[in-house]
């Protein structure tokens, strides 16, 4: 047979490898998908509840290490039955049906209390399609490269909580990773000192090296600010992580933008923390662009092309209505920086944000 590789981005997500299998002599034919990222630093967890037919038709991504459930029916599907799937939740539950009616003819000739139980529950979750009533869809990922669409997308969807969480140890020797025991009586003073370690270039892969060096900000706290530039592909990145501990409380800033100089006001802005601009409609959520510390003009910046690096803008792939729903936001955002006045509102659960 012939096996299809494509490299391809999942707009508002990441980049995936689909893999196409067609056989000509039986005609038999499969599709998985493999995360083309790494592994991220937090679990996901999608929480829809499907009130309609279109909700059906929703894009998900579902690695083959996600766990998907619906709480009304007490069904689920557990990490690693499945590869990896690029379909709709309409084309999950389809899964589903096929993978227990595969096996009811000989079920049915040796237990045919246990075919007629199945027989109910594939009943059940046919009648699931139809959504003749609400019921919720939950898609669990400890590696975080799963995903559902949100068609409302750059604005908020009301029927889908997304929550980002940290792995347990179980859940990383699950996926595979060993996470370094460092030793405690670790007495070196990092304050001066920058540190340098050898990484591979997220971009190229070719070897880089990423600096890391402890900071004080005034008035605030400690944090990490991490540095990794590749002499390949000139591939540059930077990234914040809190110092110090998680606060006793959460931290909510609101800043009401009414003068150019605004923008150049300090962020320091966690990878806990979600933004929110009202008079757009827009929120980033928690995990979106990671920790940074930059100026307030500059995080607008980073989110602008956030938007228009997704394919809904570019190329054969983008949809008429989709892209200029895209550029009007862009062009709203342009406007937010000191020509209209809006609110500027950062929500960090575990308080390790700051505004200048």
């Amino acid at each position: 047979g012939v096996t299809r590789l494509l490299l391809t981005r999942i707009p508002f997500f990441k980049e995936i490898i689909v893999s196409s299998f067609s056989c000509d002599s039986c005609s038999w034919s499969n599709t998985e998908i493999q995360s083309a990222g790494r592994i991220q630093e937090q679990g996901v967890r999608y929480t829809l509840a499907v009130t309609s037919r279109q909700d059906m038709n929703r894009e998900v991504v579902k690695t083959d290490c996600a766990t998907a459930r619906i709480p009304e029916l007490d069904f689920e599907i557990p990490a690693f039955t499945q590869k990896g799937v690029l379909t709709t939740i309409e084309g999950i539950i389809d899964r589903a049906v096929a993978g227990l009616e595969q096996d009811q003819p000989v079920r049915r000739a040796t237990d045919q209390e246990v075919a007629n139980k199945i027989e109910e529950f594939i009943g059940k979750l046919k009648q699931l399609k139809e959504v003749h009533s609400s019921f919720t869809f939950i898609l669990d990922d400890p590696s975080g490269n799963s995903f559902v669409e949100n068609p409302q997308a750059p604005q908020k969807d009301d029927a889908l909580v997304v929550t980002r969480y940290r792995r347990t140890p179980e859940q990383n020797s699950l996926l595979g990773l060993e996470v370094e025991e460092k030793p405690a009586d670790s007495t070196e003073d990092l304050r001066d000192e920058v540190l340098q370690f050898n990484t591979n270039c997220p971009e190229c892969n070719a070897p880089a090296s990423t600096n890391m060096k402890l900071v004080q900000i005034p008035h605030f706290k400690e944090v990490i600010i991490m540095a990794t530039n590749c002499d390949s592909c000139g591939h540059r990145t930077n990234e914040v992580k809190s110092g110090g501990a998680i606060e006793p409380q959460g931290t909510r800033i609101t800043l009401r933008i009414t003068d150019p100089s605004d923008m150049t006001r300090d962020i320091l802005k966690s990878e806990t923390c979600s933004v929110e601009i009202p008079e757009l409609e827009f929120e980033l959520g928690m995990g979106a662009l990671g920790g940074k510390f930059t100026t307030l003009e500059g995080l607008l910046k980073d989110i602008r092309e956030l938007v228009e690096r997704n394919p809904f803008t570019l190329g054969d792939s983008s949809m008429p209505s989709k892209t200029e729903k895209l550029q009007e936001f862009i062009g709203k955002l342009q406007e937010v920086k000191g020509k209209t006045s809006a609110h500027f509102i950062m929500d960090d659960p575990a308080g390790n944000s700051y505004l200048q």
